[in-house]
């Protein structure tokens, strides 16, 4: 039965005549150091044809600026450097104490880095820090403003206020207001579940009620309208039209209430529909149903995230699955495009039509460019799309199966294009991880074993810079995965594989796990229980979302390059910003401007590290230039 609601609904009826080719278009709202390795990669330029590709149009953001009291004495100020920014670009950073008048705090210009200790703050009382890029011997305009008031913890986090409600399991970040500064969408997981959505500095926006279809929350066949549980998300931010200010893409059904009051209702409970709401007030700007080709086994879990399929064109992507009575999967992926009044279908791909039926999925989608292009390609477990829809690879047919998750990234930076690598579940061959060429599927190694076990966890990032590339690692041992070299056999000294984030300054990358921030030593390594700490989340009143360890998110959204990894406090009212205390001699663009990067950001699944489409690690070259351009000029 329908719920009470607390404010009267607004209603939008379907009828089911018109639910074969509805698309329901709603009035849009006029809303104005490490060691080198050895030997030495090749340089890490971008393949030629991604050059020759039109420039994606991408989120016009601003310069994130962000101050934390890192000592008794001293603040951390960063900031982003753009992804268009000159290569000669500087900056100067300015403190505004108390109201007062803007002073210049750095001595020289800073052409090598894009944070800034300040020492000589009165921390007693409120400072305001922003910066002004240096361009040609000439300052610019300044950026906006970050405020570190009087007497503040020192702790490396952000805190943004939330309204009351139930627990959090997933946040997303977009422009929702155009202003360059990211805000947040999160999850209520109550019942019903609902998300809301809350401006970068916690003012509330707006609420959508899931409504009744949501309160089945299995992990595995969950209602029709419900959200971010098990491996599925239903729900991502992100400017589909290019118009400057993100949407939130939404799976619903019968009983949802947008977030204008407005109540989504249709005949049944089974049917399910896409729904593009306004970032900005939550109301339905378009709707599109799924399709019901597989309709008689129930609702559809659902996975959402971005891909660029043409390259200059945002999509959304639907990874959608239903269980049948056997206990086997059907398995559908659809693309769609919003263009800003109308949201319609692009393909419908269908695992079994036109192929053999047996390519693995896993419970992760990954949307990036694997043959250099510019265009994006749909990467699961154990196959790829092209931006298409049409088949570009399946490793069936080199044993692969079921498994939980796997990265694409450059992993080895003296190869061609980037390379993938996979854990699985209960391969009857006995392998358990493998290592393989991104863009055409082709193993490069495997490792197998005689029993056949899950391999739950899998991790791919650059922790060990005596050896070039990056390394991977299962439960194993750690491997280079370039040379396949047993880097560390010990796997009781191996650390656990679970999130990568790149935090301490150097471009090697930490390790995030269960709430605590780590930092692996390849030359005294030791157990995974006792890896030094950098960071405890709960001692700043942190708790664990999903899956009992993870973040509600992980992204490099404020200040430098580096990332934050995003909790709740435990009464779920206020988001925990955690993000460096640390300085860097490191420049590099801000990692949510590489496409590779910002497609990871808009995917859930069993959360996962993002990658860029460049190797990040020790040894490397200076990354190529993006080839984008931002949204509104």
């Amino acid at each position: 039965m329908h719920h009470t609601r607390r404010r009267r609904a607004r209603r939008l009826t379907v009828t089911a005549s018109a639910a074969a080719a509805m698309v329901l278009c709603l009035t849009r709202l006029d809303t104005s150091p490490a060691a080198a390795p050895a030997p030495a990669p090749a340089p890490a330029t971008a393949p030629v044809a991604a050059q020759a590709a039109a420039p994606r149009p991408m989120e016009n953001l601003g310069r994130g600026v962000v101050a934390v009291r890192s000592s008794s004495t001293e603040v951390l100020v960063s900031w982003r450097l753009l992804g268009l920014d000159p290569e000669d670009i500087g900056f100067n950073v300015y403190r505004s104490t108390d109201g007062g008048e803007y002073l210049k705090i750095n001595d020289a210009v800073l052409t090598d880095r894009t944070n800034f200790v300040d020492g000589t703050a009165d921390l007693t009382k409120a400072n305001r820090y922003r910066v002004r890029p240096v361009i040609n011997g000439a300052e610019r305009a300044a950026s906006g403003s970050f405020i570190l008031t009087a007497d503040h913890a020192q702790e490396p986090a952000v805190r943004v206020p939330l309204r009351d409600g139930g627990a959090v399991k997933f946040v997303w970040v977009g422009d929702l207001t155009g202003d360059g500064i990211y805000d947040f969408v999160i999850d209520r997981q109550t019942s019903p579940q609902s998300i809301e959505a809350y401006r970068g500095d916690g003012k509330f926006l707006w609420s959508a009620d899931l409504g009744p279809n949501s309160e089945n929350q299995n992990n595995i066949e969950p209602g029709s309208s419900a959200v971010d549980v098990g491996n599925w998300d239903g729900v991502t931010v992100y400017d589909l039209d290019s118009d400057g200010r993100a949407e939130v893409a939404l799976r619903i059904a019968d009983g949802v209430t947008f977030g204008d009051g407005t109540q989504f209702t249709y005949g049944d409970d089974e049917h399910q529909f896409i729904a593009i709401l306004d970032g900005l007030t939550g109301a339905a700007r378009a709707t599109t149903p799924v399709p019901d080709d597989y309709l008689s086994d129930g609702p559809m879990g659902a996975r959402f995230g971005v891909a660029y399929l043409d390259g200059v064109t945002p999509s959304l992507v639907a990874f959608m699955k239903n269980r049948q009575d056997s206990g086997d999967f059907n398995c559908m992926i659809t693309a769609y495009e919003f263009d800003g009044s109308s949201v319609s279908r692009q393909w419908k791909w269908k695992r079994g039509e036109g192929n053999d039926g047996t390519m693995a999925d896993g419970h992760n989608t990954r949307a990036i460019d694997v043959d250099g292009d510019g265009k994006d390609e749909i990467a699961e477990i154990g196959f790829a799309l092209d931006g298409d829809g049409s088949l570009r690879y399946n490793l069936a047919g080199q044993g692969i199966v079921h498994g939980d998750r796997f990265d694409i990234a450059k992993m080895d930076p003296s190869r061609s294009g980037l390379q993938g690598y996979g854990v699985q579940q209960d391969n009857v061959s006995g392998l358990r991880e493998y290592y393989y060429d991104a863009t055409d599927g082709t193993i490069i190694w495997k490792h197998s074993g005689d029993d056949v076990v899950d391999v739950g966890r899998g991790m791919a990032a650059d922790i060990d810079p005596r050896h070039s590339g990056m390394e991977v690692w299962s439960f194993s041992g750690v491997y280079n995965a370039r040379t396949d070299q047993l880097t560390e056999p010990d796997t009781s000294l191996a650390p656990w594989p679970q999130l990568g984030l790149w935090w301490d300054g150097d471009v090697t990358r930490e390790l995030l796990n269960a709430g605590k921030i780590e930092k692996w030593d390849p030359e005294n390594p030791s157990s995974s229980s006792s890896l030094p700490r950098l960071v405890t989340t709960w001692k700043y009143g942190a708790v664990n979302a999903g899956q009992g360890v993870q973040p509600t998110f992980v992204g490099d959204i404020i200040g430098d390059w580096r990332e934050e990894a995003v909790y709740t406090n435990a009464d779920h009212n206020e988001l925990i910003l955690f993000t460096t205390d640390q300085p860097s001699d490191t420049r590099l663009y801000t990692l949510a401007q590489n496409p590779a990067y910002r497609n990871a950001m808009t995917f859930k699944g069993y959360m996962q590290s993002h990658h860029v489409d460049y190797y990040l690690g020790a040894g490397m070259s200076d990354p190529p230039r993006p080839n984008i351009t931002y949204v509104g000029g």
